[in-house]
């Protein structure tokens, strides 16, 4: 049985479009970047108990361990959102998946299907710049060789 937590990863990344071959553990979606790297996604607290407001990235590498991590805060994402005839949150809600008496839920707010795919877009994006692929973009580096000083060249 799967937890809210790995069922809203699979809602992101189970297709394996952003991440390679997808393993989802406990809170965690571990899967492939390419040959040597990988990627673990979670849901993150941004300071306040048992409100995950964040899908945190982590770029893996088998040599070097972390390499780089980025943190998507959701209302950065979507936004505040309001919450129809709610008299208690009349200014809205920042999105956050919470924890209260063991049971977890979004607050307020459910992510519409295009919240998802624009969370898995930014995701994507950020993942695409450190792709083997990608290094094909960067700048060439051109060595020109020349006899050292004194050699190859002959005075007549």
């Amino acid at each position: 049985m799967s937890n809210f937590f790995e069922q809203e990863l699979r809602k992101l990344f189970e297709d394996g479009k952003v991440i390679q071959d997808p393993v989802f553990v406990g809170r965690a979606c571990l899967g492939g970047l390419d040959a040597g790297r990988q990627v673990r996604a979670e849901f993150v607290t941004m300071g306040h108990a048992d409100h995950y407001e964040a899908l945190r990235l982590t770029l893996l590498d088998n040599d070097l361990g972390v390499v780089d991590k980025l943190t998507l805060r959701l209302k950065d994402l979507w936004g505040k959102k309001e919450i129809p005839n709610n008299p208690y949150l009349k200014s809205g809600v920042d999105p956050h998946i919470w924890v209260n008496d063991g049971k977890t839920d979004w607050y307020a707010y459910h992510p519409t299907p295009s919240d998802y795919q624009q969370l898995r877009q930014a995701a994507g994006s950020y993942l695409d710049a450190f792709r083997s692929q990608n290094k094909e973009h960067s700048p060439k580096l051109i060595y020109i060789c020349a006899p050292p000083a004194g050699r190859g060249r002959e005075k007549h």
